[in-house]
């Protein structure tokens, strides 16, 4: 089975060029979409939202949780009406627009009868941030994947802890955690996992990721960094087509379950049956699926980057 070096995850990353914005009228002379075209993708973008979220804003009328799903709205906070709206990306003008709604939203232009991304404006605002975003996304994509972590970042945030991060039960007990734990050799890259790891578990990972060298550690096999794809489409926000924007919820919904069910938690009772990542046939079944996330993630990233940067 296929899996990086410590000294390939740990390479330092080539330096960029500073990239130079396109003058207005570069940025936008690419594509027009007359009105019958963007309001049947607009509709068909509220319809498949709403299906997305349709759980979640349910659960909201009665106050249950979902230790899964529940995710997707809390750890990232992005409002169902949020994903609700459309957008065209940057870079597309909407024919006969301008009298609606969208030509009054914040980072929105009318030209006459159209309306348009204000890329512009965005870029002066934001250019660092978006920057950042485009260079991590791409050279996450171009990094080779790690296959040998196995999930182990949820089991070594409950290692000989008395508590758990969720109200569900552990499948092995906390003594048969702990030894799973112990017989691996953790390998997490991505900071934002590992900080939650207990006290204990710390000096047990390979790498010691931080926030200044994640653009140095992120790479595609990492189930985190492939639903933080979704995290970043939020950020950039109207310069990613809404189409995008949905497909990265729901690999970060896919990649939630086997997340989950990869975890030290027994999820049986509420329909997820567990990979059992301390057996032979676990780990093969949680590589397999490993590396279709890490496809569809770097789709997604070479998508976005394709929507964005030219504009830089």
């Amino acid at each position: 089975m296929a899996q990086v070096t410590d000294v390939a995850l740990e390479a330092a990353i080539r330096p960029s060029t500073r990239p130079t914005f396109l003058n207005d009228e570069e940025a936008h002379a690419r594509e027009f979409l007359n009105d019958e075209a963007w309001r049947a993708r607009e509709a068909a973008h509220q319809e498949r939202a709403d299906a997305v979220t349709a759980g979640w804003r349910a659960r909201q009328q009665t106050g249950a949780k979902h230790p899964v799903e529940d995710f997707l709205f809390t750890y990232y906070p992005v409002r169902p009406t949020t994903l609700r709206r459309w957008h065209p990306g940057a870079g597309v003008t909407l024919e006969g627009a301008a009298s609606e709604e969208r030509a009054g939203w914040k980072w929105y232009r009318a030209d006459g009868d159209d309306v348009r991304v204000d890329t512009e404006g965005l870029l002066q605002a934001r250019g660092s941030s978006i920057r950042f975003i485009t260079s991590l996304l791409q050279r996450t994509a171009e990094r080779q994947a790690n296959f040998g972590c196995f999930g182990l970042h949820e089991w070594a945030m409950v290692y000989r802890s008395d508590e758990t991060r969720h109200t569900v039960p552990l499948r092995l007990g906390a003594t048969g955690t702990d030894e799973v734990v112990e017989g691996h050799r953790i390998s997490c890259s991505h900071f934002d996992a590992f900080r939650f790891f207990t006290p204990e578990a710390v000096p047990r990972n390979r790498l010691a990721p931080t926030r200044q060298n994640q653009p140095e550690l992120e790479q595609p096999g990492c189930l985190h960094a492939g639903m933080d794809v979704y995290k970043w489409v939020t950020k950039l926000g109207l310069l990613v087509p809404g189409e995008v924007l949905l497909d990265a919820f729901e690999l970060a919904r896919d990649i939630r379950e086997l997340d989950m069910q990869a975890s030290p938690y027994d999820l049986r009772e509420w329909g997820y049956e567990p990979v059992a990542i301390e057996t032979p046939e676990g780990k093969a079944e949680y590589v397999r699926r490993q590396r279709d996330f890490s496809e569809r993630g770097n789709a997604l990233r070479e998508r976005v980057v394709a929507a964005v940067g030219p504009l830089l």
